[in-house]
C-alpha cells in the first residue's frame, strides 16, 4: 500500500472513531469534510477514493432531502395553523346558528349580548356583558343561552351589566326534577375549581328516588326566575338523615360563554 493511501486509511479510522461519539447529523457532516480534506492525498481510481465519492455525493442528496422535509414540515405547521383557525370560524358560526334559531322560537323578548369580560379568580362567579339599560334590560333581568340558565343579572350600567352565574353559590333558584315529585334549591358549589363546575340541589326528600340522567327545571317559585327553564341533569344522589342532596351538572357550559340573552320577567 502506498504510503499516502496508508496515511489516508489511518486518518480515515481515527476520524471514525472520533465521529461515533457524537449525533447522527453531526457524524455525516464531520464524515463529509474529513473526506474533503483527504481527497486531494487520494490516488484517482483507488477504493478509497471512490468510497470517499460515493459517501460525498450521498450526503449532498441527504441534504436536499433535508431541505424538502424542512419545507413540508413548515407547510403541515400552517396548514395546522390554518385547520385550527376554520374549526374555530366553525364553531362561531355554529353558536351564532343555535342562537339565531334560539331567539326566533324563544317565547320571551330576549336581548342578545356578548360576554365581554371574566376574571380569572371569579369565573365561575360573575361575567360582564355589553348590555345595559339603554337596551332596554332592567335589573330583573334574566341570562340565558339556548342550552338553559346562565344567571341573573347583578348589576346594571347604561350599557354593560354584571351578570351573576348560576355556579356561584350566591345564586340559588327553586328548582323540580323532571318525571319526579322532588323539589329543592339548586345552587353553585363552593370552591370551585377546573373546567366543569357542578351544581348542588338541597332539601330533597331523605328517601329521594333520582337517577342520573334525569334533568332539572326552574319552578318560577320565589318571581326571581320564570318556570321550565333547563339547569341540568342529576349526577349522583348524596342520601342524608333528614333530607338529601344531588349533585348536577349544569345544562350550560360556563367554560365556554359567548354570545347569551337577557330578558325582563313580566311585571
Amino acid at each position: 500500500m502506498r504510503p499516502l493511501n496508508l496515511l489516508a486509511l489511518l486518518l480515515f479510522l481515527a476520524g471514525i472513531t472520533w465521529a461515533m461519539t457524537r449525533s447522527p447529523r453531526s457524524v455525516r457532516t464531520m464524515q463529509a469534510t474529513y473526506y474533503r480534506t483527504i481527497s486531494p492525498f487520494l490516488t484517482t481510481g483507488s477504493n478509497l477514493e471512490l468510497h470517499a465519492r460515493a459517501f460525498l455525493d450521498e450526503v449532498e442528496q441527504s441534504r436536499k432531502l433535508q431541505a424538502e422535509v424542512d419545507a413540508m414540515r413548515e407547510d403541515f405547521g400552517r396548514l395546522k395553523l390554518i385547520e385550527a383557525q376554520y374549526h374555530k370560524v366553525e364553531a362561531e358560526n355554529d353558536s351564532l346558528r343555535r342562537a339565531l334559531d334560539f331567539k326566533e322560537r324563544t317565547k320571551f323578548e330576549v336581548v342578545a349580548a356578548q360576554v365581554t369580560r371574566r376574571q380569572p379568580t371569579s369565573w365561575w362567579q360573575t361575567m360582564e356583558i355589553d348590555r345595559g339599560q339603554m337596551t332596554g334590560i332592567a335589573t330583573s333581568g334574566i341570562v340565558i343561552t339556548d342550552r338553559g340558565l346562565v344567571g341573573r343579572l347583578d348589576g346594571i350600567g347604561n350599557h354593560h351589566s354584571t351578570v351573576l352565574l348560576l355556579t356561584d353559590e350566591a345564586c340559588q333558584v327553586h328548582a323540580k326534577v323532571e318525571g319526579s315529585p322532588e323539589t329543592g334549591i339548586l345552587q353553585g358549589q363552593r370552591e370551585q375549581f377546573g373546567s366543569a363546575p357542578m351544581l348542588r340541589l338541597r332539601f330533597l326528600t331523605a328517601n329521594a328516588r333520582l337517577s342520573e340522567g334525569m334533568r332539572v327545571f326552574s319552578t318560577g317559585a320565589g318571581g326571581v326566575f320564570p318556570a321550565d327553564i333547563l339547569l341540568g341533569e342529576i349526577v349522583n344522589v348524596e342520601p342524608g338523615p333528614l333530607s338529601s342532596e344531588a349533585v348536577v351538572r349544569p345544562s350550560v357550559d360556563f367554560q365556554n360563554l359567548s354570545t347569551v340573552f337577557v330578558f325582563n320577567l313580566p311585571k
